[in-house]
């Protein structure tokens, strides 16, 4: 090779060494978080660590979902490091194709155990929990709803709302009382929605406005919802239903490792960030969502998971039971 050939392979050669040295100091998340929560928390750890994150958001179109089909079909040569998922129970999915590498953070000690798996597969924080948001002006001198079982009651006839079953939370709290109550019991409430004239709402935030606005009494929404009709000053009042039986359904988000990830190391280090007490902080004050630990400050109106008696539930068998039901859903929705 003469001198001006080697020369030209020796520049082609260096100048991609600061891409691969770029490369190599990146993570890849792929997340079903809001992005407006989600994006703050990891520009934070870039700063702090010095690594780049590429994020890969889910879209309103396919929320919870997106990321989660592209996970699997990147099952053969995967890209993501590390899932952060909005719910716990879509790691399930991935855990029982073998796409999850056990990881025990250090920082997932003082997390309670029912809210993370015991090999690392997935660790749980900053949850949000499914309520009845109530507007007191329609009240009227009745007692306060205190049961997701008083959606059926038929003093409330025609007065009630619920988010479509087939999507988002509102799908896994139905799991989750199937699960608790047997499939018998989990259809016959339903049934007795129907017949009790319940409204079925687009999304949970629909069903706040449906409260809000007092077209109905009340209605079964996520503590993310109640806290924004509270911080407008509607008239409303946030029951945490069931404390004196079940409990309230509590679903934290979700962090895993990627089995075979391209920067598992990086991606560790996302995960022990992510479990910080100091995120759980951040995210109460910025989205609402409830600490799992106890000694996390919270701002006025947001709880601790610690604060209220919570549901006690496997979330695998929930992913197992919205699999199952969800063909009669179907039909009870009217598909």
């Amino acid at each position: 090779m003469n001198a001006r050939a080697c020369a030209v392979v020796l520049a082609s050669v260096v100048s991609l060494l600061p891409a691969c040295r770029n490369r190599s100091q990146e993570v890849v998340v792929y997340t079903s978080v809001d992005q407006v929560i989600s994006e703050p928390v990891l520009r934070d750890f870039e700063k702090q660590s010095g690594l780049t994150v590429r994020a890969v958001f889910d879209t309103e179109e396919t929320k919870s979902t997106g990321v989660l089909n592209r996970l699997v079909a990147e099952a053969a040569r995967p890209q993501a490091d590390v899932f952060w998922s909005g719910d716990p129970v879509r790691p399930f999915v991935l855990i029982k194709r073998g796409l999850v590498a056990p990881y025990v953070s250090p920082n997932a000690a003082s997390i309670p155990p029912t809210f993370r798996a015991s090999d690392g597969a997935w660790t749980g924080f900053a949850a949000r929990a499914r309520i009845l948001l109530v507007n007191k002006n329609r009240l009227s001198g009745s007692p306060m709803p205190r049961s997701v079982r008083d959606l059926a009651d038929p003093r409330w006839r025609g007065s009630t709302a619920i988010a479509n079953p087939l999507f988002g939370t509102t799908t896994m709290h139905v799991a989750a009382l199937f699960g608790t109550w047997g499939e018998e019991q989990g259809r016959t409430f339903l049934q007795a929605l129907r017949e009790n004239q319940v409204r079925v709402a687009s999304s949970n935030g629909e069903v706040k406005r449906l409260v809000v606005a007092g077209e109905v009494v009340f209605g079964l929404t996520d503590t993310d919802d109640a806290q924004e009709a509270l911080a407008g000053g509607a008239p409303v009042e946030v029951v945490f239903p069931d404390q004196e039986g079940q409990g309230t359904l509590v679903m934290p988000t979700t962090v895993s490792l990627m089995k075979g990830s391209p920067h598992p190391d990086a991606g560790k280090k996302l995960v022990d960030f992510l479990l910080q007490p100091e995120v759980e902080r951040r995210l109460a004050e910025t989205a609402a969502h409830l600490p799992l630990r106890a000694g996390v400050q919270t701002p006025p109106g947001v709880k601790r998971a610690s604060d209220f008696k919570a549901m006690q539930v496997d979330y695998a068998r929930i992913a197992d039971e919205m699999e199952r039901m969800q063909p009669w859903v179907k039909s009870w929705v009217g598909l």
